[in-house]
């Protein structure tokens, strides 16, 4: 079931001939599933300019991805009080979830 973006997403891909730029913001969707393989997120923006990035991460990366969060998450990365308790409360109820 899609969620409203109460923030902003902005999604970049270089390939050697092309370049896309795109954001999301408040308009706009967003979507994930677990399933055995991985996490699938997808962003939708509906409208005029339509746009829809999906991307599937597989749980070990996925997993790596957080670590590297963990690790880059200091008192000296500005991060505010409001973003720290948002990551924190989304953090234990993935590891609550994730629990046998």
């Amino acid at each position: 079931m899609s969620k409203p973006i109460i923030d902003k997403a902005e999604v970049s891909i270089d390939f050697p001939d092309k370049y896309y730029h795109g954001s999301f913001s408040h308009s706009c969707r967003y979507d994930v599933k677990v399933d055995e393989d991985g996490v699938h997120i997808t962003l939708d923006q509906s409208g005029e300019e339509q746009r829809h990035v999906a991307f599937h991460l597989h749980h070990h990366l996925f997993s790596g991805i957080l670590e590297s969060m963990a690790d880059q998450i200091t008192d000296k990365n500005g991060l505010s009080d409001l973003h720290r308790d948002l990551l924190n409360e989304a953090a234990a109820k993935l590891a609550h979830a994730a629990k046998r």
